[in-house]
């Protein structure tokens, strides 16, 4: 899937449409804690796109307020990225530094990763929104991936709660975690109901916990010359292979 396939997918009215280009100032000013921050976003970004503002006078979706958090528009952003560019990292500051949700298509070279993020009122500063939890993300599908045209269908801003722009939002959350959910079970499954999907999605921290451990064992036993070392670490490999499959049995 390209870019240009995966906001095509997403299906978004005209009325919708806002097609501008975005200064890197923005996340320089409010995204960028750090100065390494600075430099991956100087560095890594080649162009931000505007794609789209979804809000009740573009989309007819009622805006949502509590306590917790206010979801007036939903931004559509595409992010050009550079050859040496951090991914996760740039990912992350994308979201800090957009006032609203995010929905970020990013593009490195051919892979394809979509994004977003639950944003809350910040406790420690009034009128600041924070992230609620780590963005969640994922790579499109590549060509003749077999859950690439079940992931295109379930895309569509016709396909998602319309109770209210954050319902609509977590409906995109909940594709992105059936399409990582899919990658291990072999089956693309929206979930309907939210201890499911609460559940399924700490399955999911805890499967991208185990394997980049299992990865790690396994460079590291490829590495080792004594016998004793090597067998302690291909016992902590049978261990965290087992912890990956309770994991696994959970979604």
């Amino acid at each position: 899937m390209t870019g240009d396939e995966a906001i095509a997918a997403l299906d978004l009215p005209a009325a919708a449409r806002v097609d501008r280009r975005v200064p890197k100032t923005l996340l320089l000013e409010h995204g960028a804690p750090t100065a390494a921050d600075k430099r991956h976003i100087n560095e890594g970004i080649e162009q931000i796109l505007w794609v789209a503002a979804l809000k009740p006078t573009t989309i007819g979706v009622a805006a949502h307020r509590d306590d917790a958090r206010e979801y007036l528009e939903i931004a559509v952003l595409r992010v050009a990225l550079r050859a040496d560019a951090k991914p996760p990292r740039l990912n992350e500051l994308l979201h800090r530094a957009v006032p609203y949700p995010v929905f970020a298509v990013t593009e490195l070279g051919d892979r394809v990763n979509l994004s977003l993020a639950h944003k809350r009122w910040s406790q420690g500063e009034a009128g600041k929104t924070v992230l609620e939890g780590e963005p969640v993300a994922t790579d499109c599908p590549r060509d003749g991936d077999p859950h690439g045209p079940a992931l295109v269908a379930a895309l569509a801003l016709g396909r998602q709660p319309r109770a209210s722009l954050l319902a609509l939002y977590q409906g995109w959350v909940d594709v992105l975690l059936a399409l990582e959910a899919a990658r291990r079970t072999g089956r693309f499954e929206i979930l309907d109901v939210a201890e499911r999907r609460a559940a399924r999605r700490e399955a999911l921290r805890d499967c991208a916990r185990f394997e980049a451990e299992m990865a790690r064992l396994r460079a590291a036993a490829a590495k080792e010359k004594q016998m004793p070392r090597q067998i302690e670490l291909n016992l902590e490999l049978k261990r965290a292979e087992a912890a990956r499959a309770a994991a696994l049995a959970q979604l």
